[in-house]
Order: C-alpha cells, then sequence, then structure tokens
C-alpha cells in the first residue's frame, strides 16, 4: 500500500452504516451510482473517510467519478489518483475537492484523457 493510501483514514462499510445512517444495501447502491467508490484493502471493501462529508458522500465526488471514468480510468486508478498529490494541484485531488476547488480538479482530471 502506498503513502497516499496509508496516511488516510479508512471507512468499512459497517462504519458507513453507522456515519451515514443508512443500510449496507444502500451503501452498495451509493457505489454502483458513483456517489461513492471503494477499495478492497486486505481484503475487505473499505472508503476513505475523506470522501464523506458530516453525513453524506461528499458531493463533489461523484462527477469527478464520472469525469475519470469517461477517461477511461479503472476504479482502482481513479482511487489512486483522487489520493496522490497531483503535481499541477499541489496537493491530492480529493484534498482539493474538499477546499472548494471543483472546477480545477476536473479540469486535471479531463486533461488526463
Amino acid at each position: 500500500m502506498t503513502d497516499a493510501f496509508s496516511n488516510r483514514q479508512w471507512l468499512t462499510i459497517p462504519d458507513l452504516v453507522d456515519i451515514l445512517g443508512v443500510s449496507p444495501s444502500r451503501i452498495h447502491r451509493l457505489f454502483e451510482d458513483r456517489h461513492l467508490l471503494a477499495a478492497r484493502i486486505d481484503g475487505v471493501l473499505k472508503v476513505p473517510a475523506d470522501f464523506i462529508e458530516g453525513t453524506e458522500p461528499l458531493g463533489e465526488l461523484r462527477g469527478t467519478l464520472f469525469v475519470l471514468a469517461d477517461d477511461g480510468f479503472s476504479d482502482d486508478q481513479a482511487m489512486r489518483w483522487l489520493l496522490e498529490e497531483d503535481e499541477s494541484l499541489q496537493t491530492a485531488p480529493i484534498d482539493a475537492l474538499k477546499a472548494g476547488r471543483k472546477s480545477e480538479v476536473r479540469r486535471v482530471a479531463q486533461a488526463l484523457a
């Protein structure tokens, strides 16, 4: 696991059920509908805590995930890109999203195609 992954707090499905107040099947639906993205870590499906804002998925994440998918990114590649520092953003894209830099992040993502 890279530093980009190990320096993040990760949430399991039971954690998300508690935080979001929804059923496990609703959590899986959030994955299917691209509101959230998960990675398998040590065999367990986990989501970076950075993808949650309060008791909801980070609103800016969904559109960004669609841009990355349209660029041909796999889920694993999208996760890695979101969590690793991007030279042009001078931070990890997820941190830029959380800082309100959605347009800039999506421009950088589109340029990757």
